[in-house]
Formats: C-alpha cells, structure tokens, sequence
C-alpha cells in the first residue's frame, strides 16, 4: 500500500510540486525569519558576552539594559572591592561618541573603556597589532567591521590617527569582536584614555567587573554585592538575559518578526492544505476502489499520512537547505556578520512542518474517511 500511496501522490507532478514548493517556502521564511531575530537579539547583549575574564558586573540599580548606564562614582569601586568574597573589581567605561577622521568625516562609535593595568574586557582575539601596544600614547583597538567602516576597502595600517572630542587617537590593532545592536565600529582604549575622549560628567564609571574567590561562586557573591552596596550586581549571563527582555518587551521587533513567522506558517498551511485537498479530491475513486477491495479505513489513512510526510519531508529538506545556503553565502558581509541558522531552529522548523503536513492532511482524509465504495461504480 506505500508503494500505491506514492505513486498517487507522484502522478499529478504539478499539484506534487505544488504542495512541496508551499512546504519548501514556509520552511524559507519561518527558519530564515527566527535565525535573523535570534541573531539581532544576541546582538544586543554581545559587549557582554565578549568580555569572558569578568564574570560579575555590577551597576546602578536603575540600569535597564547595557547602553542604558547611569554612571557611577569612583567611591564605587572602592565599596565593590570590600566587600568579602571579592577576588578582585576594576572600572569599565561604555559610551558612545563621536570620531572624526582624517577627510573630515564624522562617525559615531561604541568606545570602551578598560582598566589600565590589567585590561580586563580587552578584545581576546587581534588580526593585526598586539594587546600591549594598547598601553601606548593615545592607542585605540578597533574591531574588523569597524575599521572597514571607518576605512573602507583600504588595508590594515596601524598608526593612522583619528580625532574623539578634539583629542587624537592612534590606531594600534584591529581586532575580532561580536557585532552590536547598532552597526557601529567598536574601539577599545584605557580607562584614562578614555576620559579625555569623551566630554566628563561628575561621575563617569559605567560598570564594575568583578571577580569572584576561589571556592565561591558569582552568583553568592553577586547577593553580597547586592547586600553590601546596594548596587545592582549580575552575573554575565543574568546581565545579557536582562538586556534581551528589555529589546523584548521594548521594542516592535519581536511583533514584527513574530507577524513574518505566522505568515511563513499559514502560508504554508494553506497551500499546501488546498493543494492536498484537491489532490484527495482527484483521486476519491481510486481510494474508492481501494476500500470496495476490502481496505479498512485505517490503512488509507496511512497511506494519506505517509504522502503527507513525504511531501513534508523533501518540502523541508529543500527550505532549510535555501536557509543555510543564505547564510552561508551572506556569511562575508559585515552588516550580516553573526547571524546564521541554528540547529535549535532547524529543529523547531522542522516540528512546525510537521504541524503543517498533518493538518494538510486531517483537511482530505475526512473526505476519504466518508467515502462510500459504490461511488467507483458510478458512472
């Protein structure tokens, strides 16, 4: 009989086709569509997640997410430092600003500011230049799709100098980091640097890092930063989920992307469940003759699952083979940097088809399932 169901289903190539390209397409948009919002979601909190040496942050208490920073006094960082628990804190600066180049132009960067003797949240990984060279004069690291933004198409040449608030910043490395929210270039420089960069409030501390004791965990001594200093205190992760929610619950991206997804699924539900339908219509008096031989109702309505999940299946390997294939060949544009599929999407994809194929299905085998086998005698 599933020899029978698929050469059915494979005789009419056309409506064959049709019912695999509305599967092919539903499975395109909902994995390209979830792949992009988990990626621009990732983005918000990706400054944090790149700084791996510091896994305590510590912040106002009104701070909603991390370009939302109220910045805090120095005394601060004194109060993080004392309290039990503490292995060891320093300071990070996080602004935007304003750079000038060399032709004239203006540009807007992210500029972070790290500590000047450990350099703590330091970029880990650099194409061109070395770590140290950040404790020279006026030195700035820049991250790779900010330099071919500042500088584009031109090659990696350390020395050149920029302007940040009338001050001069010289180029000592270009480094690898995650791409942010905001398609800016990301410069890192130290602390003190820093602060002639930008134009100084009273209080100019974004965050505290802090480490943990051997022997204690972050979120333990988080509690006691809490306790202590009433300051907010997050783990790295707790800090990222945090700035998630709030683009979440903030923003019109998730309605935006959620409308897209619903669209992909009942695109697919309705052509391939029309499609489905008319197919079983077509083909009554062969199931007819089918149940005038003898075949029960449950066997036909295996053979109707079986060519739903056939048609399913290839409809979903050809999607999600177009999906990768995107990202794949996207992968090398900057401002697409970071976003590919997942195989969590791929997964969930997957279950959604599955959903579609079978509700294709229940639409014809009701049809089927009422179907007198005297019918194939009608002339």
């Amino acid at each position: 009989m599933s020899w029978i169901a698929i050469k059915m289903l494979t005789g009419d190539r056309a409506k064959y086709f049709g019912i695999i390209f509305g599967v092919a397409f539903a499975t395109l948009l909902m994995a390209q569509q979830i792949s992009i919002f988990i990626g621009i979601m990732k983005r918000t909190g990706n400054q944090i997640l790149d700084i791996r040496d510091a896994p305590i942050w510590v912040m106002d208490n009104q701070t909603r997410y991390i370009d939302e920073v109220p910045a805090l006094p120095d005394i601060d960082l004194q109060r993080v430092r004392g309290v039990s628990g503490v292995a060891w804190a320093v300071k990070l600066y996080k602004g935007q600003v304003r750079a000038r180049l060399p032709g004239g132009e203006f540009r807007n960067i992210v500029l972070l500011g790290i500590d000047d003797t450990s350099l703590v949240g330091a970029p880990t990984e650099l194409i061109v230049g070395q770590l140290s060279d950040l404790r020279q004069p006026d030195a700035v690291i820049v991250d790779k799709a900010g330099h071919e933004y500042l500088w584009p198409g031109e090659p990696y040449r350390l020395g050149r100098t920029i302007e940040i608030n009338e001050r001069r910043a010289v180029l000592v490395g270009v480094c690898r980091a995650s791409s942010p929210f905001f398609s800016m270039p990301i410069m890192y420089t130290r602390y003190s640097l820093a602060g002639g960069f930008v134009a100084r409030e009273r209080n100019f501390m974004s965050f505290v890092l802090a480490q943990p004791a051997s022997g204690l965990s972050a979120d333990e001594v988080c509690a006691r930063i809490r306790e202590q200093t009433r300051l907010q205190a997050l783990t790295r992760e707790q800090f990222f989920w945090k700035t998630i929610r709030y683009f979440l619950g903030s923003t019109g991206i998730p309605v935006n992307f959620g409308i897209t997804i619903c669209l992909g699924f009942i695109v697919g539900v309705a052509i391939a469940g029309q499609t489905f339908y008319l197919f079983t219509i077509e083909n009554l008096k062969q199931f007819g003759a089918l149940k005038a031989m003898g075949l029960t109702n449950g066997r036909i309505v295996g053979m109707i699952t079986l060519q739903a999940l056939l048609v399913g299946g290839v409809g979903y390997g050809i999607g999600i083979g177009l999906t990768a294939g995107f990202f794949e060949a996207t992968g090398h544009i900057t401002h697409l940097a970071g976003l590919g599929l997942r195989w969590e999407v791929a997964l969930g994809t997957a279950a959604a088809v599955l959903v579609i194929v079978l509700l294709a299905s229940l639409v014809s085998v009701r049809r089927v399932l009422i179907l007198e086998p005297a019918v194939v005698f009608r002339g």
